[in-house]
């Protein structure tokens, strides 16, 4: 628990605070310490015009903060099936087809991935250390991520969406939680509640945005979910309900000193703290933050319905500190540990 009340009213001030800077419309916020719920609320609106409040239980798009969850699904898996999470890319079918049409597109993403190289392994799609020479630099490649469902889903013989919900969503009890992808639509009871997403005009005004286009069923993205269903799989994750204790090491551990990202997962330090995170973005609509302090056994969780927890990154860095709402976090897990 928190060290007082006192304390925890005022972090919680204090992400609304910055809410209201970032001009973030609605913020869910979910707190846990030592695998409890200890804050659970919201903050401003799911919906301006309507004047419908943000709650625990609302469904927001929670972007990348997906890839844990698949990274989740992947271990389970493999330890169901025994694959080889060092199998080659190009063993899988469909990827030889791939590599030839992304290189042909070229782009950010593409023009250095190691697609072609037969050494490059499903376990370097998941650390994102598949640019460049496999293995060997970190570069955040969520198109690459995303394909990594395919392998799974061919290992398993059955869709990727049915993994997730099998492996993941419904062990951990996440009810208000569902995959999303084009050929597959939202839950009703999900849909006519989900927050509505919302972009700064360039008067500084806030305006409804498109909803995000229509995805396949990648491991990159593709759930709807809230802030207490996120709190009930980082519980389960920490109680070892959904991986052993060494698949669950496995996934925080990076492949180098040089190599900020595990399994689906940032592993990095903010003013020496080792940290565990990730971030969720629909570029003018949705952004999430996930973000674990094992020594402190300390969690947050936010979804916002704007891309206003965001902050400038390049793809081939790991910066959390940059995130004021990551630090006002890191600072009361602080004063909560000190005597």
């Amino acid at each position: 628990m928190m060290r007082s009340s006192l304390e925890s009213t005022r972090l919680l001030s204090t992400f609304d605070s910055l809410r209201i800077d970032a001009k973030i419309p609605g913020l869910a916020v979910a707190i846990l310490y030592e695998s409890e719920i200890v804050e659970l609320t919201g903050f401003g609106y799911a919906n301006v015009e309507e004047e419908v409040p943000v709650g625990p239980d609302t469904p927001f798009n929670i972007a990348s903060v997906t890839k844990p969850i698949s990274a989740t699904v992947a271990l389970r898996l493999r330890e169901q099936t025994h694959f080889d999470f060092d199998a080659t890319m190009r063993s899988f079918d469909g990827f030889s087809d791939l590599c030839t049409e992304a290189k042909a597109a070229g782009g950010i993403f593409f023009d250095d991935w190691a697609c072609e190289d037969p050494n490059l392994t499903l376990r370097h799609v998941l650390s994102m250390t598949a640019n460049g020479r496999p293995g060997e630099r970190f570069f955040y490649n969520p198109v690459s991520y995303s394909w990594a469902s395919r392998p799974l889903a061919q290992i398993a013989g059955r869709p990727f969406s049915e993994l997730v919900q099998e492996l993941v969503l419904t062990p951990a009890g996440m009810t208000r939680s569902a995959r999303k992808h084009r050929a597959l639509p939202l839950r009703a009871d999900l849909a006519a509640d989900l927050a509505t997403p919302y972009h700064l005009a360039e008067d500084g005004t806030l305006q409804i945005s498109e909803p995000p286009g229509p995805q396949g069923d990648g491991a990159a993205g593709g759930i709807i979910s809230t802030a207490r269903d996120l709190a009930a799989f980082d519980a389960a994750l920490d109680r070892g309900e959904l991986l052993t204790a060494s698949d669950r090491e496995e996934m925080w551990t990076t492949t180098g000193p040089e190599i900020p990202y595990g399994l689906g997962w940032f592993v990095s330090e903010v003013d020496g703290e080792p940290v565990l995170w990730h971030t969720g973005l629909w570029e003018g609509a949705y952004s999430a933050l996930y973000l674990k302090v094992p020594a402190r056994q300390a969690t947050l969780i936010l979804l916002a319905n704007s891309d206003g927890l965001r902050w400038d990154s390049r793809l081939d860095e790991a910066e959390l500190g940059r995130s004021p709402f990551a630090r006002a976090f890191l600072d009361a897990a602080r004063k909560r540990d000190t005597p």
